[in-house]
């Protein structure tokens, strides 16, 4: 039987198994590659919100990094919560050595607005982490906290896409759902420009769509997808996530990683 493409992930554990190294890995098999993990934190989670997070010692993301990588090798990598300056610049050193194609999700705040990256370490994030990125993947509120460009209406994404690429990500993926009207994205390396629309569902059960977008982007680069090709297939794969999203909890429940199965 032949080998799947191999993905690691480089993110926090969510307890409640919605979003973090849960959602990716779930969206990983998926989408017919080997998902892999490095742990940088352990969090307290559920629908209602995150209770505790604690993060682990750089030498145990190095140790786990090289684990895989040296013995099994990764074809694509996905970055998510990296809560310290510390963590940000030694992911970002370890990345710095790959050949494989890079997804960064800046990780700010999760689903229910708690904070998720230390203030101190978002200029690691830009001038460490986001320059060995292939793709980028902020929503509105991180593209706010990184360049301080806010976008209000879908004409402002240009901009935000710009300062952002300003950092040194080959591709910036604009994340426009918090937007009304349809969910937008613009994915656009400065030069090309592609613009990615999908019917908004009425379903509060959305958490984890970004772990799951940047996860599903890694998991098609690795099958060997250009980048506009892995997103606009990330796309697809998300909205129907999100449409098939169910309650778990009181609170805010996950969106559906296995809704093809179940199509």
């Amino acid at each position: 039987m032949p080998t799947p493409p191999r993905v690691l992930t480089v993110a926090g554990s969510d307890s409640g198994g919605g979003a973090g190294i849960q959602a990716d890995l779930k969206t990983m098999l998926a989408l017919g590659t080997h998902g892999m993990s490095v742990l940088t934190a352990v969090t307290a989670q559920n629908s209602l919100g995150v209770q505790g997070a604690w993060e682990l010692p750089a030498e145990a993301v190095r140790a786990q990094f090289r684990s895989v990588v040296d013995d099994i090798g990764v074809q694509a990598v996905k970055t998510g919560m990296l809560s310290s300056p510390e963590l940000v610049e030694t992911v970002a050193d370890l990345l710095a050595g790959l050949s494989a194609p890079v997804v960064v999700d800046p990780v700010g705040v999760s689903k229910h607005g708690d904070a998720l990256l230390a203030a101190s370490a978002l200029d690691a994030v830009r001038t460490k982490l986001l320059p060995t990125a292939t793709v980028a993947t902020p929503n509105l509120d991180e593209v706010a906290q990184l360049t301080g460009v806010r976008v209000h209406e879908e004409a402002d994404m240009r901009r935000a896409a710009a300062a952002v690429l300003g950092f040194g990500p080959r591709w910036a993926l604009i994340k426009g759902g918090h937007l009304e009207g349809d969910a937008v994205d613009l994915l656009t390396d400065g030069t090309e420009e592609h613009w990615l629309r999908a019917p908004r569902h009425d379903n509060r059960h959305t958490h984890g769509t970004g772990c799951t977008l940047a996860s599903a982007v890694a998991a098609r680069l690795a099958r060997g997808d250009t980048v506009p090709e892995a997103v606009a297939a990330a796309k697809e794969y998300v909205t129907g996530a999100i449409a098939g999203g169910f309650r778990l909890g009181a609170g805010i429940g996950p969106v559906d990683h296995g809704w093809r199965l179940r199509g």
